[in-house]
């Protein structure tokens, strides 16, 4: 049974890190969000680490888990996908988002494959930083998107 009805989907494509999948997991609840994690992960989904980072919201977060991007694409078809990389040129707050979207984020360490970028250059945009910054934290990513998409459709309709 469903715990609410996605306002948007966050996908983690091949996280490494639990600490920060935990947390992704806890702003998805909080705004009422769709998990979706993409296999290879770099721990186990039961590890205590990312349970810890969920802290007690784990247990009303909708998530899913896929094998592979073919897999992601399945179960996501006709929505529209955001590629977030630090190599776009379009600014994430540039475009308008609408309820249903995905928003992509890749591994800690490697970021989203460049075949997937330059299949989708035109979706792929940027969290502008400073360039004495080489990256933000994943979840820090997610929460900054995430937000400007909930800012976009008016804030006050999350989900219940």
């Amino acid at each position: 049974m469903a715990h609410y009805e996605p306002i948007l989907h966050v996908v983690l494509y091949q996280p490494e890190i639990p600490h920060n999948t935990g947390a992704v997991g806890r702003t998805c609840v909080a705004i009422g969000a769709k998990l979706w994690l993409v296999r290879p992960l770099g721990f186990r989904i039961t590890s205590r680490h990312l349970k810890r980072a969920g802290l007690d919201y784990w247990q009303y977060l909708e998530w899913e888990a896929v094998d592979d991007w073919s897999a992601l694409e399945n179960a996501l078809a006709g929505r529209r996908f955001w590629y977030f990389t630090k190599t776009a040129s379009t600014l994430f707050w540039d475009v308008s988002y609408a309820p249903g979207d995905v928003l992509v984020f890749g591994s800690e360490s490697q970021g989203l494959p460049a075949t997937l970028l330059a299949a989708h250059r035109e979706a792929c945009l940027r969290i502008p930083i400073r360039p004495q910054v080489r990256s933000l934290n994943l979840s820090v990513s997610v929460a900054v998107a995430a937000y400007e998409v909930i800012r976009q459709l008016g804030g006050r309709s999350l989900p219940r």
